[in-house]
Parts: structure tokens; sequence; C-alpha cells
């Protein structure tokens, strides 16, 4: 956990020296979902926290785990592995919430271990396959490119894509009335 800490927190260093926002653009936090590793664009990334308890909601999907208690804003929860449906796996000390704000509408994200803040050139960025085999093709309707790093791949990820606006609007009206600060 420290160590993704130091991570954001020599990309925030980079940023306010160059004091240029451009150098965000290709820098991606990276992390580990089942056996594969994504990519979301930094620029998307509010902080990082350890995993703490969740409030659940009865009547949502199983990927919404619910909803937590951050500083007083209440945010609700997904469980990438289970969102592109993943075996699931037992949270442990490695296990992050990724807060992101997307469109004004910020959200924790559940992973494995987060792998570590990278540059991917714009060049170095390919379309996704267009593939339709079974769990697969569901996974990828998230992905909107491939990053090439070196000898392997990561997969980029749309957060757009990944937030259901009426399952989140719903979880922020619960969780309304549901948790007590």
């Amino acid at each position: 956990m420290e160590e993704t800490i130091e991570l954001l927190q020599q990309t925030d260093d980079e940023m306010e020296s160059s004091g240029e926002q451009d150098v965000q653009k290709e820098k991606y936090m990276t992390f580990k979902s089942g056996d594969e590793y994504f990519g979301l664009k930094i620029e998307y990334v509010s902080e990082i926290i350890q995993y703490q308890a969740i409030t659940a909601i009865p009547d949502t999907e199983d990927y919404m785990k619910g909803l937590i208690n951050l500083r007083g804003k209440v945010i609700p929860v997904i469980d990438v592995c289970l969102r592109f449906k993943q075996e699931p796996f037992e949270y442990n000390d490695r296990t992050c919430i990724i807060v992101i704000d997307v469109k004004s509408t910020v959200v924790g994200l559940i992973v494995e271990k987060i792998a570590e803040v990278i540059e991917i050139q714009e060049e170095d960025i390919l379309p996704p396959p267009t593939m339709k085999r079974g769990e697969k093709s569901q996974q990828n309707k998230y992905v909107y490119g491939i990053g090439k790093v070196g000898d392997s791949v990561k997969l980029l990820l749309d957060p757009d894509k990944l937030l259901n606006d009426e399952e989140l609007a719903a979880m922020e009206q619960k969780g309304d009335s549901n948790i007590e600060e």
C-alpha cells in the first residue's frame, strides 16, 4: 500500500514540476484483476484507499458491493473482478479501492492489487480485438484499447462504460438513507 501512495505522489510531483496537465495524458494506473492487468488513465484516479467495511445494499447486481463512507461522502463501490465475470477472489491486505471520478460521479473500484503507474505512448495503444467468445466479449466492452508495455499488454479501461448510471444513481439514493454519518 505504501508503494502505491509513493507512485501517486511521484506522479503528482512530476505534474507540479512540469506545470503541465499533459504529463498526466499518457500515465495509467495499472492493477490486477483475475489473471489480467488493466490500466486506467491516471486523470480519473482521485485516490487509492485500503479496503474497508462496505455497507451492502439489497437488490443490486452482485458486482455492486455497496457503499462506503469516505470522509463524510457516501461512495458506491464496485468489485471489478465480478463486473468482468471473473472468478471472485478473497479480499486480503493487498486489496485496494481505487476511487475514481467519472462525469462528476465518484465511485470506488475494488481491485486485487495495484501494480504500478506507467506511461503508455499513444502510438503503443491498439484498438481492442473484436472477438465474441463467451465471457471475453463481456470484458471487452469495457476496454477501449490495448497498451503495449515492453513484452506485455495492459487492457485499457473506459470508465464511462464500466459504470452503469442507473445503478449508481439508485445506489447513491439508497445510500443517503442507509448510511449514518
